[in-house]
């Protein structure tokens, strides 16, 4: 089952062509993240109490088709886990008729926050703090 979030465009979001700014895929990518840690039963209070928290450390966006004000967007949400202290983030952002509209690839990890350096094998210390790590494919 693949993760989403429905979000509807917001006037202010949209830029002097009347579609959505660049910087708002962003912005929705992160709320649809945080949503998927969420569903995995992970909150911000889990991180910062372990002394951790999430980092982006690269994005790239792909755009297919316009959004505009009004329009449904469905964001999905994918981790992809390998080996080191990185995983990739997969997202796509669709209309509601189905029609791809961006994708979202990105690189995180996990930061120490009082060495601030990524911590190894982020995968295992989702899985520690998730309640349903199955959401997160662990």
């Amino acid at each position: 089952m693949t993760f989403s979030v429905r979000i509807t465009v917001r006037g202010y979001e949209l830029d002097t062509q009347g579609h959505v700014n660049g910087a708002v895929y962003h912005q929705y990518g992160d709320h649809a993240r945080w949503e998927f840690l969420r569903a995995a039963g992970i909150s911000i209070d889990d991180m910062t109490s372990t002394g951790i928290g999430p980092v982006t450390l690269e994005n790239t966006i792909r755009y297919h088709r316009e959004l505009r004000g009004g329009d449904e967007v469905e964001v999905t949400c994918a981790f992809e886990w390998g080996d080191g202290k990185t995983y990739r983030v997969k997202q796509e952002f669709r209309r509601a008729g189905g029609e791809l509209a961006a994708e979202l690839t990105g690189v995180g990890g996990l930061l120490d926050l009082g060495a601030r350096r990524l911590l190894d094998d982020p995968k295992t210390r989702w899985r520690a703090l998730a309640r349903r790590p199955a959401v997160l494919g662990l």
